[in-house]
């Protein structure tokens, strides 16, 4: 298997050149890399302006591995090639290096660059890619992977220090500008007086003859400062700020560690990969980082592991407009009486503090009330707003925040809450909450838990990750007032009163749900299916002979349009057309005709049987075929003013060229669409052109993500056009 590696953007707040400087001085080695123990130029060249330098050195590394290993492959040292290229005009570095001992065996290659920084001239960024692929080595494949691993990640950590390191010895020796190169300077073969002495002098920097131990100490408010400022470029806060801005910037090593966290090198990797899977391959709306972190963490930054658990919570939110729940959800008013939680300030680690009064909920009368569902649906909302208060309080406190503490009060609890109906509905709860919001739970505190509390924990224990449950926190009668309880984890001033606290707390006190609250089986059933069918796509019947069709209206010539739809039932041709003139009025097709009388069918038609396909109006895109099962993303860039019109047309099966005659897998498709009806959902956006962050060729975009990779579906990229379908 191939490992992987992709740093982050490492930021020296120091000029290109000062950087380069520090750089050359770890040749022709570095004592502070132990296992570094030489290197020698094999090769290097000049251009005749002495604006690039390229250097090919070969390095000789001591790997820290068991001696039984090296005795096996009869090695004490492990060679490396690195060739650089060194371009002062640009003002850019290339690493690339191969290892050249074993490369029969096991292949590792590495590029790095360093770069100005674009938002700021005075500033160097650093970047790093390394891939490993061990074929074989002896039987000890796995050991090798895994010292090679810990080498690098440890070679990692300390590059960034290296370079801090050889900046403060520079500027201890008085070096603490170095002029860029331009046409006119001194050839890089000359000595300089005073400056770099450390670096071989085929190895100076191309501004070292300029150097000098001398300048006057206010240097750093010179050329280099004055670069700075003219830039007008961000300070620190906000240039992570503009770092993190778009889903399309890279992520800077800065910006990991003040809203994300410490991570190691690895992690950092795993994160930055991930998040770049989906950018390339995801249309829709890409999720914040610190989410796709919480699903690296849960399965321990196994990539494969997160981005299916990822993927499936990604097509989950999709169907069920996740997203918009907090604007849309509005809690019934018995939710409000008598659902016994809600937001509480925050505990000592910052995380927001969410306490439910278990004891006091009826959990029976609510679930008799509003049903599955809607709780369900409250429970989310709830965790959404968790989401967003740990983005605030990250904002607050200065320090990433990513999870919050759950105050679980179970005064009360009895067997009523034992409730087989409701236990259900409370571990279809847990088991949703699990697979889509993992790592939110910094802590769960569980106070005053009486005798029947080991029930119910067996009941749903089994339902909780294992990793959920080492956060829990149990506290039987008032164990919590007395030392390592309560005061540990939440502020004295904020315990809620009812926990003999001072701080009055609005969490509803709950009680019985009035029975003549309760509803039927039947309205709860029906209510369950209106909540999960509420939804920004539409469904659509289509039967031979009567497509469904969609009239967009476009003013504005750069517009583009956008669809997503699926492909429910039978295979159907998917058409785009063009006219100047406004379609008839939508006219239902005669269901009776197709033997349908649902009044819930929906099939509208809009070209008149009139019209006359090129001169009334135009096909601009090719038809696409669309199979029963497909997910179809696409887009497509307006030329003209005028009216789109989007059709989804039954597929007639091709008739077998030779004989005339259907085939037999024809014929047994045909036989599997009842009364030769078609089913689509849909959803159609119209975006101006400057907001369009997906393809900008007619028909194609990037993979969906939702579809194509949950767990039942494989991507499927030969449909006639290059619009993604997903089955």
């Amino acid at each position: 298997m191939v490992q992987k590696y992709q740093s982050p953007v490492r930021v020296y707040k120091h000029p290109f050149e000062l950087v380069m400087a520090a750089y050359e001085r770890r040749f022709p080695t570095c004592h502070l890399i132990p296992m570094f123990v030489n290197s020698d130029v094999v090769n290097e060249e000049t251009s005749e302006d002495g604006s690039t330098n390229r250097i090919e050195r070969r390095c000789a590394l001591d790997v820290d591995a068991p001696r039984l290993l090296k005795r096996i492959a009869g090695v004490d040292y492990v060679y490396f090639i690195q060739k650089n290229t060194l371009n002062r005009k640009e003002r850019t570095l290339h690493i690339e290096s191969h290892n050249e001992t074993f490369s029969n065996r096991v292949v590792v290659h590495e590029t790095c660059c360093y770069s100005v920084h674009p938002e700021n001239e005075g500033w160097t960024c650093f970047e790093q890619t390394a891939s490993l692929d061990i074929k074989s080595f002896f039987g000890f494949e796995s050991t090798v992977e895994k010292i090679a691993m810990k080498q690098y990640a440890s070679s990692i950590n300390k590059g960034k220090e290296i370079i801090e390191f050889y900046l403060r010895e520079l500027e201890s020796e008085g070096v603490t500008h170095v002029p860029r190169w331009t046409c006119s300077s001194v050839s890089p073969a000359l000595p300089a007086p005073n400056s770099l002495s450390a670096s071989p002098p085929e190895l100076q920097h191309p501004s070292a003859p300029a150097v000098s131990a001398s300048q006057p100490a206010d240097t750093k408010d010179g050329p280099a400062q004055e670069a700075k400022q003219d830039t007008g470029a961000p300070q620190a806060d906000s240039l992570v700020e503009i770092l993190a801005g778009t889903p399309e910037d890279k992520l800077d090593a800065d910006y990991i560690k003040r809203y994300l966290g410490d991570l190691t090198p690895l992690q950092e990797s795993c994160l930055i990969r991930l998040r770049k899977w989906l950018q390339e391959t995801h249309k829709g709306k890409i999720p914040k980082d610190e989410h796709i972190l919480r699903f690296l963490r849960a399965r321990d930054f196994n990539m494969d592991k997160a981005r299916e658990i990822l993927c499936q919570s990604l097509t989950w939110r999709k169907q069920h407009q996740v997203d918009y729940l907090l604007e849309t959800w509005s809690p019934p008013q018995v939710l409000q009486d008598y659902y016994t939680g809600g937001w509480h300030h925050h505990d000592r680690d910052g995380r927001p503090l969410y306490i439910l009064r278990l004891g006091h909920m009826d959990t029976k009368g609510l679930v008799r009330a509003l049903g599955e569902e809607s709780l369900l649906r409250h429970v989310l909302s709830i965790n959404e707003e968790g989401l967003r208060r740990c983005e605030e309080n990250t904002k607050v406190f200065g320090r990433p925040i990513s999870c919050w503490t759950c105050l679980v009060d179970l005064e009360g609890l009895n067997m009523r809450h034992l409730w087989r109906p409701g236990v259900k509905a409370l571990l279809r709860i847990i088991e949703v909450v699990e697979a889509n919001y993992p790592e939110t739970l910094g802590r769960l505190l569980i106070l005053r838990a009486p005798r029947v509390f080991p029930v119910l924990w067996t009941l749903v224990s089994p339902f909780i990750d294992e990793n959920t449950r080492k956060k829990f926190l149990i506290y039987a009668g008032n164990d919590y007032q007395g030392p390592g309880g309560l005061v540990d984890y939440i502020d004295k001033e904020i315990i809620p009163d009812f926990l003999g606290g001072e701080c009055m707390c609005e969490v509803p006190e709950g009680g019985l749900v009035p029975k003549s609250m309760y509803r039927t089986p039947e309205e709860l059933e029906n209510e369950d299916v209106r909540l999960w069918t509420e939804t920004i796509y539409q469904s659509a019947s289509i039967f031979k002979g009567a497509p469904h069709e969609l009239v967009i209206e476009i003013i504005d010539a750069a517009s583009v349009i956008t669809w997503d739809f699926d492909v429910c039932k039978g295979d159907i041709v998917f058409n785009i057309y063009h006219s100047k003139r406004a379609p008839q009025q939508p006219r239902k097709d005669p269901l009776g005709a197709h033997g349908i009388t649902s009044p819930g069918v929906n099939n509208v038609q809009l070209i008149d049987k009139s019209w006359t396909l090129g001169q009334d109006y135009s096909m601009v895109e090719s038809p696409l075929t669309c199979k029963e099962g497909e997910s179809v993303q696409g887009s497509h860039i307006t030329r003209w003013p005028g009216f789109y019109i989007l059709q989804w047309k039954f597929h007639n099966m091709p008739a077998c060229s030779a004989t005339n005659l259907p085939r037999v897998d024809d014929v047994l498709a045909t036989l599997q669409v009842s009364s030769h009806k078609c089913k689509v959902m849909f959803y159609t956006e119209v975006l101006g052109s400057e907001d369009f962050r997906g393809s900008m060729t007619s028909l194609e975009s990037s993979h969906s993500g939702f579809s194509q990779l949950s767990a039942a579906t494989t991507s499927s990229n030969h449909s006639q056009s290059s619009s993604m379908i997903s089955r």
